[in-house]
C-alpha cells in the first residue's frame, strides 16, 4: 500500500535568470549590433544616459589590479615561458582621439551621414544610363532594357532571345531576331565584352575594339573563336600547328587574348565595401605586446544618478524601480563582456606571439579548450566571445576565430597547426618552377622533410580550400 510522505532535499541547479540571459546575449553581440542594442535601451529606459563628455572614471574600471596583472603573466610549470603581454585598460574611459570615434554623442546620426560611403552605381544602372542617350526608338529601347535585365553581375547574358521576347509580352511583341539586333547595340556599350553569351564571344567583343592593323589580331580572334580550351590546357604546340602560325605570332596573339577581361561586369558589380571595426588593438611595445580594447567600440553609457537618487528608498514608482534594476544589470553585463573579451584576447596573444612576430607559418595549434582552461571559463563562453569579434595586429585585422586551428598529424606535427601548413603549401607553390610545378605528393614529401608528416590527400584538401589549381593546370611552358 502506497504511503504519502514529505522529504526535504538540498541541491544546486543553474537557472537562466534574466540577468544571465542578458549577459550571454551581450557576450556574443558584435560591436555594431551592441551599439544598436544599447541605443534602443537608451530610448526606452530613462535610467540610462549617454556619456557625452569624457571622464577619468566611467562605468568600466580596470579589470585587473597591478598584482593580478603580474600574477596572470607568471609562467605555468608545465608550459613554455609566458610572453609579456600588457593589458592597457586606461583607454576604456579615456576620450576618443577625435569626435568621429565617439559613437555615443548626440550628433551621431549627423556623423554617420557625413562619413557614409556614396552608393555605387550597379552594372544595370551603368548600362541603362548609356541607353538613355543612345539613338533608339521607344520599341528598341524597351527591348534593350529587357536585355540589360537579363545580364548577370559578370556581364554575361543568361537568357535566350526567345525568353527575352517572352518577357516583353504583351506590351511589346517582337521576334527573337529583333532581340538579337538590339543585342548588338547593347554589346557596343561600355564595358567592352558586355552582353556576351560565352567566354569566347566576350573576348572576341573586346578584341574587336583594337585597331584592325594590330599585329596578330587575326590569330587572337581565331583563338577566341574556338581554341580557348587548348590555351587553358597549355597545348601550345598543337595550337600552333592548327593555326599554322609561328612561335612569335602565337605569342603575340596570346598576349592580346590575355589583355581581355573574362568578367567585364565584375568591376561595376562588386558592391560597396564593408569595413571591419576591430574590437581589440594589439601593439608591440618595449615591454612586450600590449592588448587594449578599442575605445571606439565601447558603449559610453552610465546610470542616470539624478533619477536614481530621486527614487530613494520609496516603495512607489514600481516601473522606474524596474528600469533602474534593468539599467544596473546592463552595466554589469557590459562590464563582464569587456572583461571577458580582454582576457581572451590576452590569452590568444600569449599563445600566438610567434605568429605576430614571424607570420602564418608559425601559427600554433589552438582550440577553444586551451583558452577556456587558461582563463578558467567554459568553452561555450569562449565560442560566444570570439564570434564576430576582430583583433587589429601589426599583421592586419583578423577575426578572433582565425587564431584557432586544429592539430595536424602526430609526433612532431602535434605542434603544427593547419593554418601553418596552409601557409607552407602556399609558399612552396609560390616559389616553384612554372615549367615543373610541384605535385601534391611532392609537396607532402617536402613537408615531411621539415618534420611535418602529412598525407597527399591532406595537401590536396588544403590546396583546394585555398583555390589553387593542381600541378597540371599550373604548368606554364613557353611555346617552342
Amino acid at each position: 500500500m502506497l504511503k504519502h510522505s514529505l522529504q526535504l532535499k538540498l541541491g544546486q541547479s543553474l537557472t537562466m535568470t534574466p540577468q544571465l540571459q542578458q549577459a550571454i546575449r551581450l557576450l556574443q553581440l558584435p560591436a555594431l549590433e551592441l551599439q544598436a542594442h544599447v541605443r534602443e535601451l537608451l530610448e526606452s529606459n530613462v535610467m540610462l544616459e549617454a556619456v557625452e563628455e569624457p571622464e577619468q572614471t566611467g562605468i568600466f574600471e580596470a579589470i585587473q589590479s597591478p598584482a593580478e596583472r603580474a600574477a596572470g603573466l607568471e609562467a605555468a610549470p608545465h608550459e613554455a615561458p609566458q610572453v609579456d603581454v600588457e593589458i592597457v585598460s586606461d583607454s576604456w574611459s579615456s576620450a576618443p582621439s577625435s569626435a568621429a570615434e565617439a559613437p555615443w554623442s548626440t550628433d551621431d546620426d549627423d556623423r554617420q551621414q557625413e562619413y557614409a560611403e556614396p552608393a555605387e552605381a550597379s552594372l544595370q544602372d551603368h548600362l541603362l544610363a548609356q541607353l538613355e542617350v543612345a539613338d533608339l526608338d521607344a520599341r528598341r529601347l524597351a527591348v534593350a532594357r529587357a536585355i540589360v535585365d537579363a545580364i548577370n553581375d559578370d556581364g554575361y547574358l543568361i537568357e535566350s532571345a526567345d525568353e527575352i521576347a517572352a518577357t516583353l509580352l504583351p506590351d511589346v511583341v517582337c521576334s527573337a531576331g529583333e532581340v538579337l539586333e538590339v543585342l548588338a547595340t547593347v554589346q557596343a556599350l561600355d564595358p567592352a565584352g558586355i552582353g556576351a553569351r560565352s567566354v569566347g564571344e566576350c573576348i572576341t567583343l573586346q578584341l574587336r575594339q583594337f585597331d584592325p592593323a594590330t599585329p596578330d589580331l587575326a590569330t587572337a580572334l581565331a583563338i577566341a573563336d574556338g581554341h580557348l580550351d587548348a590555351v587553358a590546357r597549355n597545348e601550345l604546340a598543337m595550337l600552333r600547328r592548327e593555326l599554322r602560325v609561328t612561335d612569335e605570332e602565337l605569342a603575340g596573339a596570346l598576349a592580346l587574348v590575355r589583355t581581355c577581361r573574362p568578367r567585364p561586369g565584375a568591376a561595376l558589380s562588386g558592391g560597396s565595401p564593408e569595413y571591419v571595426v576591430p574590437d581589440v588593438h594589439v601593439r608591440r611595445t618595449e615591454r612586450g605586446w600590449s592588448v587594449e580594447i578599442n575605445p571606439a567600440t565601447l558603449p559610453r553609457v552610465r546610470l542616470n544618478q539624478g533619477y536614481a537618487n530621486m527614487l530613494g528608498r520609496s516603495t512607489s514608482h514600481a516601473t522606474l524601480r524596474s528600469q533602474l534594476q534593468e539599467a544596473r544589470w546592463l552595466l554589469k553585463s557590459l562590464e563582464i563582456r569587456n572583461e571577458t573579451l580582454l582576457k581572451v584576447a590576452r590569452a590568444i596573444v600569449e599563445r600566438q606571439t610567434a605568429f605576430l612576430e614571424r607570420g602564418d607559418e608559425h601559427m600554433r595549434p589552438m582550440i577553444l579548450r586551451d583558452i577556456a582552461a587558461a582563463i578558467d571559463m567554459h568553452e561555450s563562453t569562449i565560442s560566444r566571445i570570439t564570434s564576430g569579434k576582430y583583433m587589429h595586429t601589426p599583421r592586419g585585422v583578423f577575426e578572433l576565430r582565425y587564431f584557432f586551428s586544429s592539430h595536424v598529424g602526430g609526433g612532431e606535427a602535434a605542434e603544427t597547426s593547419s593554418t601553418a601548413i596552409r601557409a607552407k603549401i602556399r609558399k612552396l607553390i609560390r616559389d616553384e618552377d612554372p615549367a615543373a610545378p610541384l605535385s601534391d605528393s611532392r609537396i607532402a614529401e617536402l613537408l615531411s622533410a621539415e618534420g611535418i608528416p602529412v598525407a597527399r590527400r591532406t595537401v590536396a584538401k588544403y590546396r583546394e580550400a585555398m583555390r589553387i589549381a593542381p600541378s597540371n593546370e599550373r604548368r606554364r611552358v613557353a611555346p617552342k
